[in-house]
């Protein structure tokens, strides 16, 4: 793959003296599958010799109920990145808008569907924030906005003020509004912050969401979108009708259901994540940015060396983690780490201390 799109450490690649990788590259819940989503696939696998219902009407019911949006306006997807490749090659906009520092596949999506990128930076100084004045005044130049809420690799999430006005601009100049809320499941505030509520009322927004992250199901591949019914129709009618497999369905519906996973995950991650955070503040030569999910986002300062060295030096030692250099809007000083256990974390923080510095 291109490096400008290269995602994550690669666990398929031998790990040092023939050990296991520790992976803070990928932003998985570590909590691995629920006993449920691990009964509905291992009940699956007998069926596998049907195809999968193209409709996946049990799972687009679980989505409707769980996310409180109507079936109608449902799209599935074969993870929450394809989703963008469908939508892109549906619309095919001329130019998209796009804040960065920004998830690699928005840009690399409506490339392949013919679009121009037109960068909008956010700023360092002010946290990465998204900057709804310098957002709504690109709209002269563009038909099509992707904003990421939380987004990756910075965690900033929309403030609903500020998403509200964006939204606004884009309606009035006719600029179809994506948000991808893949990481909104970790919110336990999301219903502060989602759009979901929006994306079956109107003509120009659609809401992405990815169901493997959260339910640390990646290896199935399994998201979803919100779009209005007309373009929930002519999205569903340009992708593979089988694009979710009859195990990804039956783990989703299992997924959705878990309530307890699901409240097990919030609470373990806001404690974990404070830990982590708080752990790695104590380094000299590092800078934090206050995370609101399941990964933090650090600058490198020259005593640490680049972010390309850094992170060589970490999977020496059997530990991946994002090397955030190739993201347009960051430099070779930034690195994204996930969060895990605390067994991981504290390895995690061990290896920090041999390979790149000592504690204040």
């Amino acid at each position: 793959m291109n490096r400008r799109f290269a995602h994550g450490g690669n666990i398929y690649d031998a790990a040092p003296n023939g050990g296991e990788w520790l992976d803070f590259s990928a932003n998985i819940n570590p909590l691995g599958l629920s006993a449920a989503v691990r009964q509905a696939i291992e009940d699956g696998i007998p069926r596998l010799v049907h195809y999968p219902d193209p409709s996946a009407r049990a799972l687009k019911q679980a989505i409707a109920e769980h996310y409180g949006v109507p079936q109608d306006n449902i799209v599935l997807g074969n993870g929450g990145a394809e989703l963008f490749y469908v939508l892109f090659h549906t619309v095919r906009p001329r130019r998209l808008l796009l804040p960065v520092p920004s998830f690699s596949e928005y840009e690399r999506a409506a490339i392949s569907a013919g679009s121009e990128i037109v960068y909008i930076p956010l700023r360092e100084e002010e946290g990465f924030r998204l900057d709804e004045k310098a957002v709504c005044a690109s709209m002269e130049t563009g038909d099509c906005l992707i904003l990421g809420s939380p987004n990756n690799p910075t965690g900033q999430r929309v403030e609903r003020k500020a998403l509200e006005a964006v939204f606004e601009k884009a309606r009035k100049k006719n600029v179809l509004t994506i948000i991808d809320e893949s990481f909104m499941d970790f919110c336990a505030d999301a219903s502060d912050y989602t759009a979901r509520y929006l994306a079956s009322d109107y003509e120009d927004l659609v809401v992405v969401q990815s169901l493997t992250k959260f339910f640390a199901i990646p290896g199935l591949r399994l998201g979803f979108a919100v779009a209005p019914k007309t373009l929930a129709k002519r999205m569903d009618a340009g992708k593979d009708p089988w694009n979710t497999n009859l195990l990804a369905q039956a783990a989703g519906v299992a997924a959705l259901f878990d309530g307890e996973y699901q409240e097990r995950t919030l609470s373990w991650l806001e404690g974990e994540r404070e830990f982590l955070f708080s752990s790695l503040k104590q380094f000299d030569g590092l800078k934090l940015y206050p995370p609101t999910v399941n990964f933090i986002l650090l600058r490198l300062m020259p005593s640490w060396g680049d972010a390309s060295a850094f992170c060589a030096r970490m999977r020496d030692e059997g530990v991946l983690l994002r090397d955030c250099s190739n993201y347009p809007g960051l430099d070779d000083t930034f690195v994204r780490v996930a969060v895990r256990k605390r067994e991981d974390n504290e390895r995690l923080l061990k290896v920090f201390r041999r390979v790149g510095g000592e504690r204040k």
